[in-house]
């Protein structure tokens, strides 16, 4: 099983919910990755047999810290439609909503399509080093960063000067995995904190709230095989504690995937 698969899989319990387990393998600076967070969330409506369609969206709160150990999730319908379905799944841990989230399922049909946003340049994932794969955070280390603009500089303290918050780079799990929504909502939170890439060092930061938007099906995704994607994000204010966080995922032939924001806690 993938390390993915293995943080992200959830069983029946016998009080009508499903039963899941932390993961060191995806561990972060107090808790689990975000990103799996997310996708445990989405892979409770993933496995429903009344899910109508693929995920569009998802929308996840991370409201409480959540510990090493087991958690409860459940998932419930709000409304279906003949063509959009909308869920709410909350993860628990001791009667404490640790995260809570809504999706967006739908039935996608041929029609007109354009793309006036274009992907950004860069070279191919293979012809640039990847990010030296030694940081103390476990979850970086199941995941391959190859930065083509704005690379995440490693100093002990902020040293004054501000640095663009923009970054580029390729993205792809350490260990190869086929594309799914599972690895598609993990790699939405995939981005390093933009005021890391700012300030140009590392210190302890939470997203508060995440919301991305899916814009491929499951056929069309499952096509792109287990190869990297294409990632850019930015920032647009640093503000009272906290920044907004905003991001693209591309595939290889410039296909836009997912476009995601997120407002991210931070203190200095």
């Amino acid at each position: 099983m993938h390390p993915l698969d293995q943080a992200t899989s959830l069983a029946p319990s016998s009080c009508g919910s499903l039963h899941g387990c932390t993961c060191d393998a995806y561990w972060n600076f107090g808790g689990p990755f975000g990103g799996v967070t997310a996708a445990i969330l989405m892979r409770a409506v993933l496995e429903r047999t009344d899910r109508l369609g693929d995920p569009c969206s998802i929308t996840v709160n991370f409201t409480a810290a959540i510990a090493r150990g087991s958690f409860d999730v459940a998932v419930r319908p709000i409304r279906t439609g003949r063509s959009v379905q909308h869920w709410y799944v909350e993860l628990r841990q001791a009667d404490v909503v640790a995260a809570n989230a809504t999706i967006v399922c739908a039935k996608r049909n041929a029609t007109w399509a354009h793309q006036p946003v274009t992907p950004p340049s860069a070279p191919p994932a293979q012809s640039i080093e990847p990010m030296p794969n030694d940081s103390p955070n476990a979850f970086v280390r199941q995941f391959q960063f190859r930065f083509v603009e704005g690379t995440l500089e490693r100093l002990p303290s902020f040293d004054g000067r501000l640095r663009s918050a923009r970054t580029c780079l390729w993205l792809d799990n350490a260990v190869p995995r086929p594309w799914d929504f599972v690895g598609l909502t993990t790699f939405c939170d995939l981005f390093f904190g933009r005021i890391f890439h700012v300030q140009g060092t590392v210190f302890p930061a939470a997203t508060v709230s995440m919301t991305a938007y899916f814009h491929i099906d499951s056929e069309n995704l499952s096509a792109l095989g287990d190869g990297p994607l294409l990632g850019v994000a930015d920032a647009n204010t640093f503000v009272a504690g906290f920044f907004d966080q905003t991001a693209q995922l591309w595939s290889p032939d410039g296909c836009l995937l997912a476009t995601t924001t997120q407002i991210v806690n931070y203190r200095t």
